[in-house]
């Protein structure tokens, strides 16, 4: 049986703790269990009921209702309200809970309703992308179980895909080429893929190397190509040292050349950089870069 914090229910659902003790207090609205030393934590099906509870108060239902309620209600509640909705925070909160639950039908019905209302590439950029954002955070402290992330990546995976051979015939007249990969050590590929597709939408030409390309590769690929771009992601841990160490290198390799790197590990305070590195904080951040090339070609 998964057992999560206090905080991994915070991380989870947003609700913050100070607000779940005091639903737990007043409303009776959950109980947690203790371990033997007496810390609290919550199962699987506490944190379904606080995802389902979380969605519902956020579109003005009150704790003190829905502390009334069966939980089979609260459940039929949340399906009525998330066919009608296009509110992304709900479809994410929806998404965690069939991750959880590993129901592929589920997930799936999920992504397409959010594609039917919202077309694909807003379903990309408001949802799957800071889903899986979430997913790797949480995967990186260990709330969920590597399993649980391999489930969603693979779902998502086969999504975007299909997404990408559907660009193939769009690169524009002038098109920039974008060369995509991950360094030796880095396996998670799933966010390059999200960046894929937003770059081939833009009618760019995408050269898509994948998992663990050494440098060396990377030069023959940029003496064939004669690439305008390089693009990498960082998701699996590394030292703030080692990140830098790393950047450096590409930019003295390629010193005609823009690099863009992006991913969770990037968060962390490096220092200054050379400035044919551009660190992409977001899909929304790409897509400005994308519309500024467009307009200057």
């Amino acid at each position: 049986m998964a057992k999560y914090s206090i905080k991994d229910i915070e991380d989870l659902t947003g609700i913050k703790a100070h607000t779940l003790r005091m639903w737990e207090k007043r409303h009776r609205l959950i109980s947690p269990r203790r371990t033997k030393t007496k810390i609290r934590f919550y199962t699987e099906e506490d944190l379904k009921k606080l995802l389902n509870i979380s969605i519902l108060n956020r579109h003005g239902l009150k704790i003190s209702y829905l502390a009334g309620l069966s939980e089979e209600e609260i459940k039929d509640k949340v399906i009525h309200l998330s066919q009608e909705t296009t509110d992304a925070f709900t479809q994410i909160e929806n998404l965690i809970i069939s991750m959880i639950e590993m129901d592929d039908r589920k997930f799936k019905k999920i992504l397409g309703d959010c594609i039917i209302k919202m077309g694909f590439e807003e379903t990309l950029v408001n949802v799957m992308y800071p889903f899986f954002e979430k997913v790797g955070l949480l995967w990186q402290t260990g709330t969920i179980s590597p399993v649980q992330e391999h489930f969603v990546s693979n779902l998502l995976r086969q999504k975007l895909i299909v997404a990408i051979d559907g660009q193939e015939a769009s690169v524009k007249p002038g098109g920039k080429i974008f060369v995509l990969f991950l360094h030796e050590r880095e396996l998670h590929e799933l966010g390059l893929l999200f960046y894929t597709y937003l770059i081939k939408k833009k009618g760019h030409r995408v050269v898509y190397l994948g998992q663990i390309v050494p440098l060396g590769h990377l030069k023959q690929a940029a003496g064939i190509l004669k690439n305008d771009y390089f693009f990498t992601t960082f998701t699996t841990g590394i030292s703030k040292e080692k990140l830098k160490n790393y950047l450096i290198e590409l930019s003295e390799s390629f010193p005609g050349c823009k690099i863009f790197y992006t991913g969770y590990q990037t968060g962390k305070d490096i220092g200054r950089l050379p400035e044919n590195l551009l660190k992409i904080e977001s899909p929304q951040h790409l897509m400005q870069f994308l519309d500024s090339i467009s307009q200057n070609s």
